[in-house]
C-alpha cells in the first residue's frame, strides 16, 4: 500500500495543476523565473551557506546549489517534501552539501545564531500567523552582512472582488444561492483573518525593519488583466494552495447535483473563453542584516 502524501506534498506535486500537464509546464517556467528573482536578491552565493525557509519541492534550494553555495538547509514544515528534497539531492550527487530541518519559519531553534549568509523564503509567511518571529529568526540565524530575500503574494489585492464582486475573477450574476454556498466552504477554511490575508507589502518591509535588517528594498508588481482561457476540467480540479479543496470537491460538498450542473452551464463557457478578471500582486524584499 502507497502512504498518501501529505497535504503540502500532495499539493506542489498534483493539486496546484489541476492534473493538467500543459498548465504544469507554464507554471514551473514561471516559477523558475521567481527562482532566478529572488537568488539575484541575495547576490553573491559562491561558497556560502544559505537556508530556504518552507523549501517546498527545492526549487529555490536547488537553484542555490547551481550557483555554487557551499551549502544549502532544506528548512520545511513538511517531512514529505524534506524526504523528495532529500531523494533528489542524492540523485544530483549534491547530499553531502545539504542539510534537511524539519521547522516552521518562525521556529528555528535547529539552526545556530550567526551561522547562514542567506535567508530566502518563496510563497511561505502566507502561511504564517507570527510574521514578526518569522522575521526575527532571520535575523538571528544570519551572520552580520548576510542578506534576507523574500518573495510572496500580495493576496489582500484583489481580495474583496474575487469574493464579493465575481467568483475567483468570473462574473456569476444570478448563481448568488449557488456562490454562497461554495463561499461558505473556502470561508470557512480560510477566513477574513487567515494568515494569507492578514498582510501586505508595508507590513512586510515594517517587519523586516522591526526586526533589525538595514538596506531595505521592496518591489510591488501589480496586475489587472482578462483570464487566460482554461481547461474546465482543469478548473474543476486546482486548488488555490495546500489548505483548500478543488472547485469539485466544494462542489461536491456543498451542492445538489442540480446546482452542480446550474454552475457549470454557466462558469464553463467563461471560463474556457477567458472571460474572467485576474487580479495578482506580488512583493519581493530584500534586506541586510548589519
Amino acid at each position: 500500500m502507497v502512504r498518501q502524501r501529505d497535504r503540502w506534498a500532495e499539493w506542489l506535486a498534483e493539486r496546484r495543476f489541476g492534473g493538467d500537464p500543459e498548465v504544469r509546464a507554464e507554471l514551473l517556467e514561471k516559477l523558475g523565473r521567481t527562482r532566478d528573482r529572488v537568488l539575484d536578491n541575495v547576490h553573491q552565493l559562491e561558497g556560502r551557506t544559505l537556508l530556504d525557509v518552507g523549501c517546498g519541492d527545492g526549487l529555490i534550494a536547488f537553484g542555490a546549489l547551481e550557483r555554487g553555495a557551499a551549502e544549502v538547509v532544506f528548512s520545511d514544515i513538511s517531512a514529505d517534501l524534506l524526504e523528495a528534497c532529500r531523494e533528489l539531492a542524492t540523485e544530483l550527487g549534491v547530499l553531502g552539501r545539504c542539510r534537511f530541518l524539519l521547522a516552521p519559519a518562525d521556529e528555528l531553534s535547529d539552526v545556530a545564531d550567526s551561522s547562514v549568509d542567506a535567508v530566502t523564503t518563496r510563497s511561505v509567511l502566507i502561511y504564517v500567523r507570527r510574521k514578526q518571529d518569522a522575521f526575527a529568526e532571520f535575523f538571528r540565524v544570519l551572520r552580520p552582512g548576510g542578506r534576507v530575500s523574500v518573495w510572496e503574494p500580495i493576496n489582500r489585492f484583489g481580495s474583496g472582488f474575487r469574493t464579493s464582486e465575481s467568483f475567483w475573477g468570473y462574473e456569476t450574476s444570478g448563481l448568488d444561492a449557488v456562490i454562497d454556498k461554495l463561499d461558505a466552504v473556502f470561508a470557512g477554511l480560510q477566513p477574513d483573518d487567515d494568515p494569507m490575508l492578514d498582510f501586505d507589502e508595508r507590513d512586510l518591509l515594517e517587519l523586516a525593519e522591526r526586526a533589525g535588517f538595514t538596506e531595505l528594498h521592496l518591489e510591488l508588481r501589480a496586475d489587472v488583466e482578462p483570464m487566460q482561457p482554461r481547461s474546465w476540467q482543469t478548473f474543476l480540479h486546482t486548488s488555490g494552495n495546500p489548505k483548500l479543496p478543488t472547485l469539485a470537491e466544494a462542489m461536491d460538498r456543498a451542492l445538489t447535483p442540480a446546482e452542480r450542473r446550474l454552475l457549470a452551464e454557466r462558469l464553463a463557457p467563461a471560463v474556457e473563453a477567458g472571460r474572467g478578471t485576474h487580479r495578482l500582486a506580488l512583493a519581493s524584499l530584500w534586506a541586510v542584516k548589519p
